[in-house]
């Protein structure tokens, strides 16, 4: 059987729209484009451990509407176990995406129904946490919820990933001894340890704050540079594969499903890392979310 990730976290339609560039404040601008396109970090975490070898089951929650319905499906049809999956009483979350010629996006999260996903909800559901090889959070469900499924994780023994995002404020300091893989990028890496992060060594020194905070092992992300890898010993810099970058929309949610799935399938740190990383560059040669999520075959295909 293949290895087992469960995946706890959103899932969200995302509206995507095409533009020039970014709206500035109160600024109209005409878009190119627009679609409509199962999304959510969750979500997209899950479908990437899936296409690239995994057995994924996720947890969360969707609306009782016709994008609570689409989302579902969506992860069956990618053979994901949804019996964690509730349907509750509201609209399912939706991300407004606007991505702009440059490939860079800018993205606003209501979450709805994702709000519904709570301690209890998880405690309901544990068997299929206890199933887990490794356990895949992020931050787009109640706080309370995120430390509790990390804390359970850790009393059963599992690889625990957490990718914080969106991170708007420092973790709580009793999550840090839970998480095995922190994986935030650049932006997120500065929220949490309150250093710029803008160059390699500013990666690292970020890194080095969270591993002092109690993270086992931190991964930053940096789009085109790659990523420092830090494991409490050392630093390494893992330079990112060269494609020509359509959107980044879920790459960052490529590379964490990617690199969850290698590992859980028993591969290195260093090939699970590599294995991510092109996993991720080739979603950013194609749009959408989970559109652009490639496949084992193409991963293992891929040639720089």
């Amino acid at each position: 059987m293949p290895a087992k990730v469960v995946v706890i976290g959103s899932l969200n339609m995302d509206l995507v729209t095409r533009a020039p560039r970014l709206p500035r404040g109160g600024e109209t601008l005409i878009g190119k484009s627009f679609a409509t396109i199962p999304g959510g970090k969750g979500a997209n975490q899950a479908v990437a451990a899936a296409r690239l070898g995994a057995q994924v089951s996720m947890v969360g929650c969707v609306g009782n509407d016709a994008y609570g319905e689409q989302l579902r499906g969506a992860l069956l049809v990618e053979g994901i176990d949804c019996q964690a999956v509730r349907v509750v009483e509201d609209s399912s979350g939706v991300a407004l995406i606007v991505v702009d010629d440059n490939s860079q996006n800018a993205i606003v999260i209501v979450a709805g129904a994702n709000g519904a996903l709570t301690a209890e909800v998880l405690d309901s559901v544990d068997a299929v946490l206890q199933s887990a090889d490794v356990i895949i959070c992020q931050l787009e469900v109640p706080d309370a919820t995120v430390g509790h499924a990390l804390k359970r994780g850790r009393e059963l023994g599992k690889i625990v990933i957490l990718n914080p995002a969106p991170a708007s404020h420092a973790l709580p300091a009793d999550w840090y001894a839970c998480v095995d893989y922190l994986i935030p990028n650049e932006s997120e890496a500065a929220v949490l340890s309150g250093l710029a992060v803008d160059s390699l060594e500013t990666a690292e020194a970020a890194a080095a704050h969270l591993i002092a905070a109690g993270a086992g092992k931190v991964i930053v992300t940096l789009g085109a540079q790659g990523l420092m890898f830090a494991n409490g010993a050392s630093f390494e810099h893992f330079p990112a594969p060269r494609v020509k970058a359509v959107d980044t929309t879920a790459a960052g949610d490529t590379f964490v499903g990617g690199f969850a799935a290698a590992l859980a399938s028993g591969k290195s740190e260093v090939d699970a890392i590599r294995f991510g990383q092109v996993a991720a560059a080739l979603s950013v040669t194609r749009s959408g979310a989970q559109p652009s999520i490639p496949t084992l075959l193409e991963v293992q295909a891929f040639k720089s």
